[in-house]
């Protein structure tokens, strides 16, 4: 979190903004927008001793009230609905679109939604990474296809 107290007070000595970002570790635009708003705000320094750190902050960067609040999906049906032949993840994100259209609420794009299936996919998801050369060893998996009569099975367990 950036030191907007320090910024202020390094300000009220004389330093420039490259001087007060080196010693903050932050940007010197960070210090040019803290001190813009700090004039803005009515902000001097020396501050007063029972204003803290956050309420500072709170001061200088209202949170917008503008900002929008997102819907989450429900990657659990998500989930269950990939699982279905044929579906891609614009379908489900589509049916999510439109249920947040019709209750007013904002709808992520389909990137974040994306992004939030896969955290969530990986999270959830029972499968293992092998790594390994191609080649150098050969993997079989014996389960069974229950499609294929008994006989077919019997013919490709003998090729392996």
């Amino acid at each position: 979190m950036t030191n907007y107290r320090e910024i202020l007070r390094l300000d009220s000595i004389g330093l420039n903004k490259t001087e007060i970002a080196a010693s903050c570790g932050c940007s010197r635009n960070t210090v040019a927008s803290t001190l813009k708003r700090a004039v803005e705000c009515g902000l001097s320094w020396p501050l007063p001793m029972d204003m803290s750190d956050q309420q500072l902050a709170g001061i200088l960067y209202p949170s917008a009230a503008d900002k929008p609040e997102y819907r989450m999906p429900d990657y659990e049906y998500v989930y269950r609905e990939m699982q279905r032949k044929g579906v891609t993840l614009n379908l489900p994100w589509l049916e999510y679109v439109e249920k947040c259209r019709l209750s007013g609420d904002v709808p992520y794009q389909s990137t974040q939604f994306n992004k939030y299936y896969g955290e969530y996919f990986a999270k959830h998801s029972a499968t293992m990474h092998l790594n390994h050369k191609p080649g150098e060893i050969m993997q079989v998996n014996w389960a069974r296809d229950m499609s294929l009569g008994d006989r077919t099975q019997q013919r490709m367990m003998a090729v392996f």
